[in-house]
């Protein structure tokens, strides 16, 4: 087993994907040739093609210092280049989170790193991003291992610095090595480094998120509150000789544990080291019976399977793939890990793109299908009923218009009625950016910022916080109130269409805002963990907590910017797959009509117009032949269907990380 197989995976995840693409394309001119598009729909098709470009896997390594880290990286992603890229001596190598990830916009690999004096400023890593002056570029030439590894030393640097600064940049001092000097520590010399590498798999899209010890991302609060959160799998770093430690149990209990219940992230122990295992004296079932309890005891510790818990050794896995031993990468274990990851990670998004995309897809074709095979078979019913009328067919002929026409009368007053529940539907929407409107969530930040700024005390931080997050809950339920009231209006107006006109495998879409409560309350649990917590009120710890805050406002913000922008589209999207299968009866009877007119005018030749019928049957079938072609790629099933690894996975209902639900 190598890295070859979970590329495999991408390769093919990232083909289906291109597949699906293309397909909406086709769909799209199908539309266009057979007049059947409308706005709301070209809107909706847009959102779902950006959400397949989009798209990334990000997975997140963390754990305490000396755990392996940054070696596993190594022995992942850069054995290739004969030697250590990432800089992983022992001791705390990685003092600022790194992210790898492919820059299809950038000709040359590089380098880019925000200096620790950047913590000063209000601004997140995540609004550094946009503003690329910030940062120092380092070019990085792949085709020289030498200059990649010099390169790469630079993420590692520190520098000195008076053990005041070192606090206001957010720093405990205790968690720092001293210079040698007095009142003066060695700080991470960056914030964050990003590394943009053209790999195979990070050219598929796969980002790596490399997180230093305890200290930084306590120090950091962006990587617990938004980074981690938005991984697909976390691989949870911890060492073979000594197991579970109290600092990792710290780390696991405080950052981690909770966001396989708060995002359904994918969390994997890493039992790395196990080579300090080995004993040849002892024999090799001696050695692993030693590993298999130590696995045990580990998943027992951290409540997780123990199939869960993955001992291996990166050092020895790493050396095994520059050398091209086998046999010792067999030893090391490290497959196992490869195979997991390959395996979960691609079956998630696989999910997620199914859900998001194919079944949307599948509804709306099915549903134009059945339009169109309603119009095929009244053609031909119109065909035989012509066929034995031939004496007195244009008298036939002026009675099946006036039909027709009538159809044509029906589906256009179901139109005109569908935008007058549009319009109700409109009201009831501003209703509900009433109730999310950026103004509300101004004012309680205001108060929050007042209050922090009066009193930066125990009882003062414990109330402003307490009353900000009830604040922000409030209106949620306000908003909540309102989205019942939209549901049950939406459902009405199904229930009413599905009874004259059904719909295939389409339900009233329903606008959920328990998740948005949840994100609260998950962010208002975490505020409460630092605030509550004995060390966070030491007057070294104020500019850290400030930073905090600061962050955990900025996830506020986006999570509001979030829920206004689902309003938004919810309201507009809510009926239109009723407004498209109305629209679509509406031309198709119209085309019908125009054809039974030229009938009628054109020539009194019964032979004539029974070649016309068939003509129009002809191009209705071809018509149903490309919606059946279409139809059968978005239900064909995904790479890891087809390959029968099938994981039992929950569907994630997270921030998504590629963009919004569609």
């Amino acid at each position: 087993m190598s890295m070859e197989r979970l590329s495999q995976q991408v390769d093919a995840y990232v083909a289906w994907k291109r597949e699906l693409l293309r397909e909406i394309t086709r769909y799209r001119s199908w539309l266009e040739h057979n007049r059947l598009n409308s706005d709301s729909l070209s809107t909706k098709l847009e959102r779902i093609q950006r959400l397949l470009r989009t798209d990334h896997i990000t997975l997140a390594f963390v754990g305490e210092y000396s755990r392996g880290k940054t070696e596993l990286i190594n022995c992942l992603f850069f054995s290739e280049f004969g030697q250590r890229m990432l800089p992983s001596q022992a001791g705390r190598t990685t003092m600022c989170p790194t992210e790898l990830f492919f820059d299809p916009r950038s000709e040359r690999s590089y380098i880019r790193l925000l200096p620790i004096e950047s913590r000063m400023a209000e601004a997140s890593v995540t609004q550094f991003k946009r503003a690329p002056r910030h940062w120092v570029n380092i070019p990085l030439d792949t085709s020289d291992p030498d200059n990649m590894v010099q390169a790469f030393a630079q993420v590692a640097r520190t520098k000195p610095m008076p053990v005041e600064q070192a606090i206001q940049l957010g720093f405990h001092p205790d968690m720092l090595d001293p210079t040698g000097r007095p009142g003066e520590v060695l700080v991470p010399a960056w914030r964050h480094a990003m590394v943009n590498f053209d790999h195979p798999l990070l050219r598929q899209g796969l980002r790596i998120l490399d997180t230093p010890g305890l200290n930084a991302l306590g120090s950091e609060p962006e990587l617990t509150l938004s980074m981690l959160p938005s991984a697909q799998a976390i691989v949870f770093l911890l060492s073979a000789d000594t197991g579970v430690t109290a600092s990792d149990m710290s780390v696991w209990q405080q950052h981690i544990r909770q966001l396989d219940e708060d995002t359904q992230a994918h969390l994997f122990a890493v039992l790395n080291k196990i080579d300090v295992l080995w004993d040849d004296l002892a024999g090799e079932n001696f050695v692993q019976n030693a590993i298999r309890r130590i696995q045990e005891t580990t998943a027992r510790q951290l409540g997780i399977r123990s199939e869960e818990v993955l001992p291996l050794s990166a050092k020895q896995a790493l050396l095994a793939k520059v050398r091209n031993d086998d046999e010792l990468l067999a030893r090391s274990q490290v497959g196992a890990l490869e195979s997991l990851l390959c395996e979960r990670i691609v079956t998630q998004k696989e999910r997620l793109i199914e859900d998001q995309v194919a079944h949307q897809m599948m509804s709306l074709l099915q549903n134009s299908l059945h339009v169109l095979n309603l119009r095929l078979d009244k053609v031909r019913e119109q065909q035989t009923m012509l066929d034995n009328h031939q004496q007195d067919n244009g008298q036939m002929l002026f009675e099946l218009t006036a039909r027709t026409k009538e159809d044509h009368a029906q589906h256009h007053r179901r139109l005109l009625g569908l935008k007058t529940n549009q319009r109700l539907l409109k009201r009831q929407g501003d209703a509900l950016r009433n109730a999310a409107r950026t103004e509300r969530l101004e004012e309680h930040l205001a108060q929050l910022r007042r209050e922090l700024t009066g009193s930066w005390t125990t009882v003062g931080i414990n109330q402003s916080i307490l009353h900000f997050f009830r604040a922000v809950a409030g209106d949620l339920r306000s908003l909540e109130h309102e989205a019942e009231m939209a549901n049950k209006m939406v459902s009405a107006i199904y229930r009413r269409h599905n009874e004259e006109n059904p719909l295939h495998g389409v339900d009233a879409p329903q606008f959920n805002v328990q998740r948005y409560l949840r994100e609260v309350a998950q962010l208002r649990a975490k505020a409460d963990q630092f605030r509550l917590h004995p060390k966070t009120l030491l007057t070294e710890q104020r500019q850290l907590g400030k930073r905090f805050f600061d962050t955990l406002v900025q996830e506020v913000i986006g999570m509001h910017h979030r829920l206004r922008q689902e309003v938004a589209q919810w309201a507009g999207d809510a009926l239109m797959p009723l407004m498209q299968h109305t629209l679509e009866h509406k031309q198709l009877l119209e085309t019908h009509m125009l054809r039974l007119k030229a009938l009628a005018q054109e020539t009194q030749l019964t032979r004539q117009r029974g070649q016309q019928l068939e003509r129009y049957t002809e191009e209705l079938e071809q018509q149903i032949a490309q919606a059946n072609e279409m139809l059968r790629t978005f239900r064909m099933p995904s790479p890891m269907q087809r390959m029968g690894k099938v994981v039992n996975l929950p569907l994630a209902t997270r921030r998504q990380s590629g963009g919004e639900s569609a």
